[in-house]
């Protein structure tokens, strides 16, 4: 684990930090790398040249945590515009495919990887989105609120043929999360949410989700957690991560295995066999920015791949969390700010 992690976690909510940051000029150039612009307009180029090389997309409208009904609100609205936006996109996408078939032109081949996943039925266009940014914690009303949000998400995405996943966030938010997912999730069996490993109860977590089907994003951790509620350790987590591993591939789920880890990679790749999951029963996912190189060459070789993509104006948090979680994310932030003096 980065040694560094606890101070930079720390840093993440710190307001003075927080001013410091963001007002190094170079900090754009550095929040290119991770975040795909502030708006849809920005966001849209990024999306459309995933789908078109044959990744699949996880789209996170980033916030924070919203204090105010209509801060839930404006998070809604701005969630259904983008379910209908990735329809959109995906849908241009595919007609661009058609085209050079319809002119009399032989049509680039798909790659495996695009053509597999038309043949499981998996969605390439997707959105994440976190309870918290729904009301969740609008106090005694929070959680009806984050799950009525949720249902309507839910409502418009069925309808555009998009998928979601509901994040992850810090342990106190964990059995509500599990509580809203499950209630919704009866209306809309392909509703996702995320599992963290460091956390000591993901194992109970991976285990009820392999026995009901579920579609479940395996993550290792990315938020300050106490040793009462998580594993503290590298070894620890990557421990948890392979006994969660191994219970969603032995299950009648669909595991989402999000992970830059080349160890848990290969290891996916063993239980898939030994579990008789062919590409396309399970999907590789990481995030925007992050060795891009192995999400192709993965998607190549024929396994679906989704890129976690953020965009939105609060990056701040969400930076300072992928700067924690690898020690080569904080060389390219120090690098990039060395370059610029």
């Amino acid at each position: 684990m980065n040694p560094l992690r606890p101070a930079i976690l720390a840093a993440a909510g710190s307001t003075r930090i927080k001013r410091a940051v963001t007002g190094f000029p170079v900090t754009a150039e550095v929040v290119n790398r991770f975040v795909a612009g502030e708006t849809r307009a920005e966001l849209a180029p990024v999306v459309r040249a995933l789908l078109g090389d044959g990744r699949m997309v996880s789209v996170d409208f980033l916030g924070e945590y919203t204090t105010e009904r209509s801060m839930a609100d404006s998070a809604v609205s701005e969630y259904l515009g983008l379910i209908d936006d990735l329809a959109r996109w995906h849908h241009e996408v595919e007609q661009q495919r058609e085209i050079p078939a319809r002119n009399g032109a032989v049509a680039p081949p798909a790659s495996s990887g695009h053509a597999r996943r038309a043949a499981a039925r998996v969605v390439p266009v997707e959105v994440s989105v976190k309870l918290s940014a729904l009301g969740q914690a609008l106090g005694a009303a929070g959680v009806e609120i984050a799950t009525a949000n949720l249902r309507i998400l839910c409502e418009r995405a069925e309808q555009a043929g998009v998928w979601i996943t509901v994040d992850a966030e810090d342990h106190t938010t964990t059995e509500g999360t599990e509580s809203t997912v499950r209630a919704v999730r009866g209306d809309h069996p392909w509703l996702a949410v995320a599992t963290q490993t460091y956390l000591r109860g993901a194992e109970e977590q991976c285990r009820r989700a392999a026995a009901d089907g579920a579609r479940i994003r395996l993550c290792k951790g990315a938020y300050r957690e106490p040793e009462r509620a998580a594993f503290q350790r590298t070894a620890e987590v990557d421990e948890s991560y392979l006994r969660c591993l191994e219970l969603l591939m032995g299950g009648r789920g669909y595991p989402m295995i999000a992970t830059h880890d080349p160890v848990m990679i290969a290891a996916a790749h063993d239980m898939a066999g030994r579990n008789d999951r062919a590409p396309g029963d399970f999907e590789f996912q990481m995030l925007y920015g992050i060795r891009s190189v192995e999400q192709q060459r993965l998607a190549e070789r024929g396994h679906a791949v989704r890129v976690y993509i953020p965009y939105g104006v609060q990056w701040y948090g969400y930076l300072m969390r992928r700067l924690a979680e690898r020690p080569a994310n904080l060389g390219f932030f120090l690098r990039a700010l060395a370059e610029r003096r």
